[in-house]
């Protein structure tokens, strides 16, 4: 070590005195000279006892001049000679400044603002159409289009936007048992209780949706937002037996009707920001979509109302309280008709979400919703001349009622398991039951699980669900579990055949369902549109399992089967003054496919398939001469969106 640091200084030591020795030859002596070797011998005289003494009884070495460089070129310098290096402190020539020209565009600020490695642009909207990224055309969602909020109303820099279209179409032929009516029936000379079970619809749903917003959306929420959504339906029925779409026994088995309705129709306003992470607190007032929790057991709907909501702790938090004066349903689309009047029908709710809680990955929620019902002296019938209010079930008196739901949700994972889960409690008054015309408390409770874990492009589901129903019918005690609006995402949804299909119960009831279309809930009510809810209810049992499978990104596969039954039967012994009736309903089995060809939800197509093995309790209520052994749902869907 020492050795070569000896060997170094000698060197340094030899370049110092060539450096000397420059002014003897007629001008300094570059870095340049050094390292080229243009300067091989200094010219002075060893140093007495140097090992250069002997060298220097020999003839000087006269270094060979380089020959000049050929006419026209440049003389070699020290960045050509070391080639991908270079000297320390000498500074090449920048490129010329970089010019921005962006007519109408907002002034950028000065460089001064923003770090050193950074470059300001404009603004965001103009830079990809700057770029040459995207090509704007007004029917391209995809890219930069002025009408989905992508660019500011012209003359301003925060005002947007952004308009929809959606087209729904649904093939839906099914089969169910269908009542003989009373006064007459389609095929003469039959004396069944229960005639032909197939049928078809047919619907085509137009959705148009416009909204105008204040405020960049990026990582914000809006400022200011005024919102419509129309959506229209034309819809065919075509049954095989009649007094089924219609009171009047002289109407045709078929039906074609179609209705405009305003799904949405509210301003949103943004009160304030709590952090500098944008929490906030906003108000939303008029005809707005709301979902009381995760899979939609309780109340979801598009309904009138005011909601206070937002959120604290970056999100961690999120808390809604909300208002709603319940709006009529059309009959045979289901869409809100604001032309009639408003129901004497009110839901405050209260919610409360935390993220990460109580595990890392689960969202919990705690809520409580208040159903206020004041329809029992009125006499509401359907545009098809059913009544609806009051039921025509037990003692065909309107009633009165007032409920309250507690409830825990909880969506997210625990590990590796995905977890869904749900339970609620409820408690309140019925002016009037529906067996004994006297004032009855409520007690009943709800609960539901779907666990799930994924393998891949492969996710395992079981599920379950348990709804209280009412042990006797003639007591002051209503303990039936029912809804104010369900609409589940839950055990195959609108796929399968139970959730999907509405099943009469005949026999027991005029116009009276045991459960309800895109419902679960065995609650046997006139309809959950236009009905009241009904705590005088035999309950209801799922218990199943159920995968999906994502073939590729845009196929998937699911399928689905579940056991349905009953949790009490006295009820329905009661209606149908039977002394007994067992609880199994039977087994629903569906397969359903979705394709998405542009790995996008602006085209999706839906196939699926379901099929009802009745069980002891459904050929119960439902046993006739020509019984059919099994019952079908199938469901084309395409679902087009700009």
């Amino acid at each position: 070590m020492r050795a070569g640091s000896l060997l170094a200084l000698t060197a340094f030591a030899a370049l110092a005195g060539q450096a000397q020795a420059a002014p003897e030859r007629g001008g300094p002596l570059t870095i340049e000279d050094i390292l080229d070797g243009r300067v091989v011998d200094s010219g002075a005289a060893p140093a007495a006892g140097s090992a250069s003494d002997a060298a220097a009884q020999e003839p000087t070495a006269v270094a060979q001049p380089e020959p000049p460089p050929a006419d026209g070129e440049p003389a070699p310098t020290i960045d050509d000679i070391l080639e991908g290096r270079r000297v320390p402190g000498r500074q090449k020539d920048l490129p010329p400044p970089v010019v921005q020209d962006n007519p109408g565009a907002v002034r950028a600020p000065p460089p001064e603002a923003f770090p050193k490695d950074e470059v300001p642009i404009p603004d965001r909207w103009r830079l990809a159409g700057a770029l040459g990224v995207t090509k704007p055309r007004w029917f391209d969602p995809y890219n930069q289009n002025f009408l989905k909020g992508d660019i500011p109303i012209k003359g301003t820099h925060d005002w947007f936007v952004a308009l929809s279209g959606i087209s729904d179409t649904v093939v839906e032929p099914r089969s169910f048992p269908i009542p003989v009516g009373v006064q007459t029936t389609s095929r003469p000379g039959s004396l069944d209780v229960f005639g032909k079970n197939t049928s078809l619809v047919l619907a085509q749903t137009f959705i148009a949706s416009a909204a105008l917003i204040k405020g960049s959306t990026a990582y914000k929420p809006p400022e200011l937002e005024f919102r419509i959504a129309l959506a229209f339906q034309d819809n065919y029925v075509d049954v095989p037996e009649k007094r089924v779409l219609y009171v009047e026994p002289s109407r045709p088995s078929h039906r074609n009707d179609a209705f405009l309705g305003v799904q949405e129709l509210f301003v949103d306003y943004h009160l304030r920001n709590v952090s500098d992470r944008y929490d906030f607190d906003s108000l939303r007032v008029g005809i707005q979509p709301f979902s009381s929790e995760f899979r939609g057991f309780l109340f979801q709907d598009n309904q009138l109302g005011v909601r206070l909501f937002g959120n604290r702790d970056n999100n961690r938090f999120q808390y809604n309280l909300a208002a709603f004066w319940r709006i009529e349903k059309d009959t045979n689309s289901g869409l809100n008709d604001i032309t009639q009047d408003l129901r004497e029908d009110y839901v405050f709710i209260g919610s409360l979400y935390r993220q990460d809680l109580p595990f890392p990955g689960l969202t919990s929620q705690v809520m409580v919703a208040h159903n206020r019902n004041r329809e029992g002296d009125e006499i509401y019938v359907d545009k098809n001349g059913f009544p609806q209010r009051p039921a025509l079930l037990g003692s065909l008196r309107g009633r009165d009622y007032d409920v309250t739901y507690l409830g825990y949700n909880a969506d997210g994972r625990i590990g590796r398991i995905n977890l869904t889960a749900s339970a609620f409690y409820a408690f309140g008054e019925n002016r009037n039951s529906i067996l004994t015309d006297r004032k009855a408390k409520i007690r009943s409770y709800f609960v539901a699980a779907e666990p799930s874990i994924d393998f891949s492009w492969v996710r395992l589901r079981l599920q379950g669900l348990y709804a209280s129903g009412d042990k006797d019918p003639y007591d002051n005690k209503e303990t039936g579990f029912d809804a104010i609006f369900e609409n589940p995402q839950f055990a195959g949804s609108d796929t399968s055949y139970w959730i999907r299909q509405t099943i009469p119960f005949a026999g027991g009831g005029r116009v009276i369902s045991i459960n309800g279309r895109n419902g679960v809930l065995n609650s046997l009510r006139s309809s959950k549109e236009e009905g009241q809810s009904n705590f005088n209810n035999p309950g209801t049992v799922l218990l199943g399992g159920g995968a999906d499978f994502d073939v590729t990104p845009e196929l998937r596969v699911s399928a689905n089967l579940n056991h349905i039954s009953f949790s009490n039967t006295a009820v329905l012994q009661a209606l149908r003054q039977e002394g007994s009736i067992p609880k199994s309903l039977g087994w629903d089995a569906s397969v359903s496919t979705i394709w998405r060809p542009h790995m996008t939800q602006n085209i999706v197509f839906r196939a699926s398939a379901a099929a009802f093995d009745p069980g002891k309790g459904f050929n119960d209520l439902f046993e006739n001469r020509d019984r059919d052994k099994r019952y079908y749902s199938i469901l084309l869907n395409a679902v087009l969106t700009f």
